[in-house]
């Protein structure tokens, strides 16, 4: 599949540089798509970046460092995947030596549990809760013939209780990032499904598939 040309720029959503944090969300996106060739990987990361902007608006928080969080993550996924030697060691070593926010890098720590790293900030607590959850809002919406259009936190409950399902999605990780924040779950959904539903076409969710 071709990525789309909307990603293959980095130009899912306007970038206002962060002259403050030396980072912009443009070069976020060059640098991971340098290191990342798979274009489920970079869709996956996108849907993160949706989420977290609106995370980011709710709060009053820093919507570009947001964004940039979001798309990072996952910045060594693809070539270093193994959680004993790799991910997201080899991220965080790379974003340091580029000076990124130590803020950012916090939160990419926190959303590997297996560090060990607390998630002490806004920003490392919502970037672990939209993670998973939206890896599993966009499976759910693959097999609607809606797509993510439409879909209510109801349905995807309803597909988190089918273990077959998206079956290497985190359940027990996709609920307790909900309660670190501190959000009611169905309305944590809701603001996942609302950010993802507004980027549907770059990220592939308008629909096709057959509803499970």
């Amino acid at each position: 599949m071709a990525v789309d040309s909307r990603l293959r720029g980095g130009l899912l959503l306007d970038s206002v540089s962060l002259a403050a944090m030396g980072v912009s969300r443009d070069e976020a996106w060059r640098l991971f798509c340098e290191w990342t060739e798979s274009d489920s990987l970079r869709r996956h990361v996108l849907g993160v970046e949706a989420a977290m902007r609106a995370h980011a608006r709710e709060r009053g928080a820093d919507e570009e460092l947001w964004a940039a969080t979001g798309i990072l993550h996952d910045l060594d996924y693809e070539r270093y995947p193994d959680p004993e030697t790799g991910h997201p060691r080899l991220a965080m070593a790379e974003l340091e030596r580029r000076d990124y926010p130590p803020e950012l890098i916090d939160a990419v720590a926190g959303h590997a549990e297996y560090l060990g790293v607390p998630r002490t900030t806004p920003l490392a607590r919502t970037l672990f809760a939209v993670d998973e959850l939206s890896g599993f809002v966009a499976a759910c919406a693959r097999v609607r013939p809606d797509g993510v259009h439409g879909m209510t936190p109801k349905s995807v409950k309803k597909k988190l209780k089918q273990s077959s399902f998206a079956a290497a999605v985190d359940r027990e990780q996709v609920r307790r990032g909900a309660e670190e924040l501190g959000v009611e779950f169905d309305v944590h959904v809701a603001t996942v499904i609302a950010a993802m539903e507004e980027q549907a076409t770059e990220l592939g969710l308008d629909g096709g598939g057959d509803e499970a």
